[in-house]
């Protein structure tokens, strides 16, 4: 199961349960790292890359619709930049990005990942009330494992699409990463 094997690389990674204890304490609402944090190093695994790409940004996502907020994000954010603030924490509460996205609303903080640009970017992570580290992946894991690039269905900008692998330089920097083109 590719949830296993995802955790197995994800646990090599130095200071992940520190981090998933992190979020944790944040208690927010259906809340997960996300996004690069898992993608990139996953794919640094793949590629046997003993030096991991830097994180521009560490994305936590969570989805509370009784408090929209942006004041909450900025509060968790200053607080997990107590933890580690060699971080770029970017915390988004799920239930306001169909504004920023023009969508309708998100249910929940699968249904908004649903939306993200690339599939093998739609992976989250936290650890459950036992401790345990759960794996959230709309799209399932395959692309993320097969180190492929595909968009989304209901991503809708194709442009942006393009444009923001090309700009991350993601092919350059993993040879082994295959853009599935949508055109």
């Amino acid at each position: 199961m590719l949830e296993h094997q995802l955790e197995s690389i994800m646990i090599t990674k130095e200071g992940l349960f520190d981090d998933l204890n992190a979020i944790k304490q944040l208690d927010l609402p259906q809340c997960y790292i996300a996004a690069g944090y898992i993608r990139n190093y996953c794919w640094d695994y793949l590629s046997n890359y003993e030096k991991h790409l830097p994180l521009n940004d560490v994305d936590i996502i969570y989805h509370d619709p009784q408090n929209v907020a942006f004041e909450q994000e900025v509060e968790a954010e200053q607080r997990l930049n107590k933890y580690k603030p060699q971080y770029n924490w970017s915390v988004k509460n799920q239930a306001r990005m169909h504004l920023t996205n023009g969508t309708l609303p998100y249910s929940s903080t699968l249904d908004a990942m649903r939306h993200w640009p690339e599939t093998a970017t739609a992976v989250g992570m936290r650890l459950d009330d036992t401790g345990r580290i759960e794996i959230i992946a709309p799209y399932g894991l395959d692309d993320l494992f097969h180190m492929q690039l595909r968009k989304t269905d209901l991503f809708t900008n194709v442009d942006y699409y393009y444009m923001r692998h090309q700009s991350k330089g993601w092919l350059e920097r993993w040879p082994k990463l295959r853009l599935v083109d949508i055109r």
